[in-house]
């Protein structure tokens, strides 16, 4: 660990605070964001819609790219809430209580949870833009940006030296410093593949994952794993702390702590490209308002809007044409960056995930 004081927990947690602002000036950095001044008469109603996002700068962008112009034009209400989790999707519809009427998670937890019972509606897919591809389309989920989970860490830590992959966050000589990484709650699950490149392990070799391989990488790492996180502002803060000088995170988290001119960087290499989904609980009270901004916000202005604020990739192949080369140059969907990256199996984490997360827990206290 670096000797030099901490950023004081009072200015840290202002980044959080400050999201606001940090997305202006991004917004500004990008020009000026696309508007949209009509949407078809099949997207407008009335009520409201209560959505349940990721929170943090995720959720702001959100707000200015979605909810509220998606209020304006439709004349619906758009309530929007932190802690998107399916563990509370399930409680909620087993309960009856339906809190929430949209949710955003990842297409693994929507197929874990419907290989289990029916716990969201289907989408109605007649509604949705032409301009989204096949490939981001679900019976009960429809995926809704890509992202990547990759390798971060202070530029001030390390003499000047530069991770570039998970060999050298395994190393603590080269590298020195505590590392922090995802965990098994909150919805999330281990880092397996991360634990078998630092193996040494191909990309296109790890899938379908060797287990027994991974968790013998981990064995090497568990010491210096401080904290093993379980929401996306945890990495971030714990950077801007001084209080690790490598950690996972999403990508979009990393664009408010270097706006905020926290010394970090992402290193690309072998991260995993992932994308987020729209879900509606089953018994959702307002389905249709939310069906109507499922199909709103996966149109490609609001979609352009959204990666301008915070660098995440559209899956609407119309947004493009709003967007300037040089911020496409720097979302994980850009060519040059998505080649760096591991395409993340869905499928095999819904059928190996309950198998792993036991193995972790136990691994964890032993």
């Amino acid at each position: 660990m670096t000797d030099r004081p901490a950023l004081p927990r009072r200015a840290a947690l202002g980044l959080t605070l400050a999201a606001p602002f940090v997305l202006s000036a991004m917004a500004r950095a990008q020009g000026t964001l696309p508007e949209q001044t009509t949407i078809p008469d099949r997207l407008k109603g009335s009520g409201e819609v209560r959505v349940a996002t990721y929170g943090g700068t995720m959720q702001e962008a959100q707000r200015v790219a979605y909810f509220e112009p998606f209020e304006k034009l439709s004349g619906i209400r758009v309530r929007h809430f932190p802690g998107a989790d399916g563990t509370k999707v399930k409680a909620m519809v087993e309960t009856g209580n339906v809190e929430w009427d949209l949710a955003q998670l990842s297409r693994g937890t929507v197929l874990n949870l419907q290989k289990r019972g029916d716990y969201f509606e289907p989408i109605d897919y007649d509604i949705i833009d032409s301009g989204v591809g096949a490939e981001f389309r679900f019976s009960h989920g429809l995926e809704m940006l890509v992202w990547a989970q990759v390798l971060a860490y202070r530029t001030d830590a390390f003499k000047g030296a530069v991770p570039s992959g998970w060999a050298d966050f395994w190393n603590t000589r080269k590298f020195p410093g505590d590392r922090a990484m995802v965990g098994a709650t909150g919805g999330n699950v281990p880092e397996l593949e991360f634990a078998l490149m630092a193996a040494g392990v191909p990309a296109d070799k790890v899938y379908p994952i060797d287990i027994d391989k991974a968790f013998a990488s981990y064995d090497r790492i568990k010491r210096d794993v401080v904290k093993w996180w379980d929401t996306g502002a945890v990495p971030v803060q714990l950077l801007t702390d001084r209080e690790v000088t490598m950690a996972t995170v999403w990508n979009g988290r990393m664009a408010a702590l270097q706006q905020a001119g926290v010394p970090a960087a992402v290193a690309w290499n072998q991260g995993l490209l992932k994308r987020d989904a729209w879900a509606i609980p089953k018994g959702a009270r307002n389905r249709a308002q939310a069906m109507k901004l499922v199909a709103y916000s996966t149109m490609a202005v609001p979609m352009a809007r959204l990666a301008m604020l915070i660098p995440y990739g559209s899956v609407n192949a119309g947004s493009t044409e709003y967007l300037s080369k040089e911020r496409l140059a720097v979302l994980p969907s850009a060519p040059e960056i998505s080649a760096q990256l591991l395409s993340y199996d869905y499928m095999w984490w819904v059928e190996n995930r309950d198998v792993v997360i036991d193995r972790f827990n136990r691994w964890l206290l032993s």
